[in-house]
């Protein structure tokens, strides 16, 4: 069933906490190694990890890039690992997710498409930013227009927005080729509204945090390859696979951190020039 929205819990001081799952890239045969490293392992890995913040959490937002080769066991590995962290979990498509294999087959898993996430003091707002067969993002008229509303519509909450590529350049040449590609048309949306407080991102494989004219633009790791900071070109990183831990306050301010696995359990090819 597709639904537009859902509530979204709270805790008893009416804060929210959530926890970013974002790029993991999980192929139907668990066994299969991206760039060095089984993917389905380090998924799991970093499942586990999240298991000590999951019971204090309201939900996982899963950022996209859920699949590296389009399969529906890809999704149903997924959605299986995720459960076991016993949070509702929303998700939006990346640039390697297949939206018609994407969509049914986590449906059937349980996970139906919701773009807005509604509490007492907070609202997050998914999006999607995939251009078939490209790696670069974009949002639609359609995508563009439903963000104005809410905006609009609920200007009394404080909004965390959501979407798969990255909206301001991280200082990587190669990575920030492949961004938001009409990243000023929404920051040209966003910028009237004060109560938008935060932009969370997958995509780049790294955690970064950019503040910009009253918004923070967060970025995250990969549970599986990391890309190296500030690099021109393809450069991985022997940084470990992990997860974003938010904790939206009732009072608008949001606390996060990055929580990784132990390095040198996963160790990526370093000489892998690219994917």
């Amino acid at each position: 069933m597709y639904k537009i929205s859902a509530p979204l819990q709270t805790d008893k001081q009416g804060n929210v906490s959530v926890l970013q799952i974002t790029d993991t890239h999980l192929f139907s045969d668990t066994e299969h190694q991206l760039l060095g490293i089984k993917t389905a392992k380090s998924f799991s890995a970093v499942v586990e990890l999240a298991s000590k913040d999951a019971p204090f959490c309201q939900a996982i937002l899963a950022t996209g890039d859920l699949t590296q080769d389009h399969s529906a066991q890809s999704y149903v590995t997924f959605s299986r690992e995720i459960k076991k962290l016993n949070l509702p979990c929303y998700w939006l498509p990346g640039n390697h997710d297949m939206q018609s294999v994407m969509l049914p087959s986590l449906l059937e898993e349980g996970f139906a498409q919701i773009k807005l996430l509604c509490s007492k003091y907070w609202n997050i707002i998914l999006l999607d930013s995939q251009l078939k067969n490209r790696a670069h993002g974009r949002l639609n008229i359609q995508q563009l227009d439903f963000l104005q509303s809410i905006l609009a519509n609920e200007p009394d909450k404080y909004t965390l927005i959501c979407v798969h590529h990255h909206v301001l350049p991280v200082g990587s040449i190669w990575l920030d080729q492949h961004i938001l590609k009409n990243n000023q048309d929404f920051l040209d949306i966003i910028q009237p509204f004060k109560n938008v407080q935060a932009v969370l991102s997958g995509h780049v494989h790294q955690a970064k945090e950019i503040d910009f004219k009253g918004v923070t633009f967060y970025t995250s790791p990969s549970t599986c390859v990391q890309f190296k900071p500030d690099s021109k070109d393809f450069t991985l990183d022997c940084t470990a696979p992990g997860y974003r831990y938010l904790s939206l306050r009732k009072n608008g301010t949001i606390t996060t951190r990055v929580e990784r696995v132990n390095r040198g359990i996963f160790n990526v090819d370093i000489s892998s020039k690219g994917y």
